[in-house]
């Protein structure tokens, strides 16, 4: 069964450009990784902007500003909890939603998890990385030594944006989190371009 809110894109290719351009918009107006991504499918599941916002605050910076797995990355798997955990999807024939609470749920639990692993192999294939001082060129890759990591968010400026990388993370994990929504409810139009190509 396909959700509403996805039966209504006829155009994949606009929709995706679409959600990429508000992601990378909301990041440019001085929002966080993980919140540029999650904001960017808010409506998806009819989630108020502001709550969207505050759920994915934590995340971005490499979660808290840590420089560990990406913000963007974690904005994604954000959304594959929504979307797995989604009533809509586990619902009956006849359209009522399962008398089994959706947790704790093991089977539940299992597909989020390969979900998640599988948009993270994505991500990772793509960017070469899912740890945050990785790709903003901090660390060598298997690197131990540590890193600074001051909570305080940097400014954003125009030599902000042109040195950092953040912008084309929220484009991949968005392309990354649609190509999986469109392999999910409509494989066969996937199947013509299951190519991923950088952007």
């Amino acid at each position: 069964m396909t959700p509403t809110r996805l039966s209504a894109i006829d155009d994949w290719a606009a929709e995706t450009e679409n959600r990429v351009s508000q992601g990378i918009a909301y990041f440019k107006k001085g929002l966080n990784c993980a919140q540029s991504v999650a904001l960017a499918f808010s409506d998806f599941y009819d989630i108020p902007d502001e709550l969207m916002l505050r759920i994915a605050a934590s995340f971005g910076g490499g979660i808290g500003r840590m420089r560990e797995t990406c913000g963007a990355a974690c904005g994604m798997f954000l959304l594959a909890g929504l979307e797995v955990t989604n009533p809509t999807d586990t619902a009956t024939t006849d359209g009522d939603t399962p008398e089994q609470p959706i947790y704790p749920n093991a089977e539940v639990k299992k597909k989020n998890y390969e979900v998640v692993q599988q948009l993270a192999a994505t991500f990772k294939q793509l960017t070469g990385s899912l740890l945050c001082k990785e790709l903003l060129g901090l660390s060598s890759p298997g690197a131990s030594q540590p890193i600074p990591t001051p909570p305080t968010p940097e400014e954003r400026t125009a030599a902000y944006y042109q040195k950092r990388p953040c912008a084309w993370m929220v484009e991949t994990a968005i392309r990354t989190y649609m190509h999986y929504l469109q392999g999910k409810y409509f494989p066969q139009a996937t199947a013509a371009t299951d190519n991923m190509q950088l952007p």
